[in-house]
């Protein structure tokens, strides 16, 4: 799954933790999460283009994907849709990528007081073969896919293309910018990603100014 990939991608295979912020993976995952969603036929933008409902209830084989579906519980913006999505969804996510031996989550404290996790991969070559992949597109040596395009768009979204991948921040980010506007989607896929590139950017701008007033109060 989308979400899968990019908890990958964020993954810092030497020091067993992440590449980034955990606002922006939260983001991120869920933008891929909505993607699969409306990928799958299950959820659909209304007639007007606004708003996003759920159009085929029936009950998903992947329990992620069900309790994620179950979220949609009305028609809402992509924003909203994607604010919902992004509760639990890094450890859902890490879950099922436990659960299929791709990798061990480890649980640990900090100075024996604050909780933290680690990731041991066990599939370090799938991981190098899914880096190479989407690096490949990402520094323009190959055309984006409906997968890598996707992937690249979402890291594009919360600003993360350049902590997942080495290489010139402004060129990488000029080429993801072409590739998010690009026409290499069919225009559904394309219609739900624009959507879910802009509520992606606009949350991760509402969360963390939520946190800066949080931590400003305080």
């Amino acid at each position: 799954m989308l979400s899968e990939d990019l908890m990958l991608l964020f993954l810092d295979e030497v020091a067993g933790g992440v590449r980034t912020d955990s606002t922006s993976i939260q983001n991120a995952l869920a933008g891929g999460v909505l993607l699969e969603l409306v990928g799958s036929g299950r959820v659909a933008f209304e007639a007007d283009g606004r708003k996003l409902a759920v159009v085929d209830p029936a009950p998903l084989d992947d329990e992620f994907l069900q309790k994620s579906l179950a979220r949609i519980d009305k028609p809402m913006k992509p924003q909203r849709a994607v604010e919902r999505l992004r509760s639990h969804v890094r450890d859902d996510v890490m879950a099922q990528l436990d659960a299929r031996g791709v990798l061990t989550v480890e649980k640990s404290k900090i100075l024996g007081i604050f909780p933290t996790k680690t990731y041991t991969l066990h599939d370090a070559a799938a991981v190098s073969d899914l880096r190479r992949l989407v690096g490949d597109v990402a520094q323009g040596h190959r055309a984006p896919d409906d997968r890598t395009g996707a992937l690249i768009s979402l890291l594009y979204a919360v600003k993360g293309l350049h902590k997942v991948f080495p290489g010139d921040k402004r060129e990488m980010n000029a080429r993801a910018k072409e590739i998010a506007a690009g026409d290499w989607a069919g225009v559904a896929v394309k219609k739900a990603l624009d959507a879910v590139h802009s509520a992606v950017t606009a949350a991760l701008v509402a969360s963390t100014a939520a946190a800066t007033s949080g931590g400003g109060s305080s």
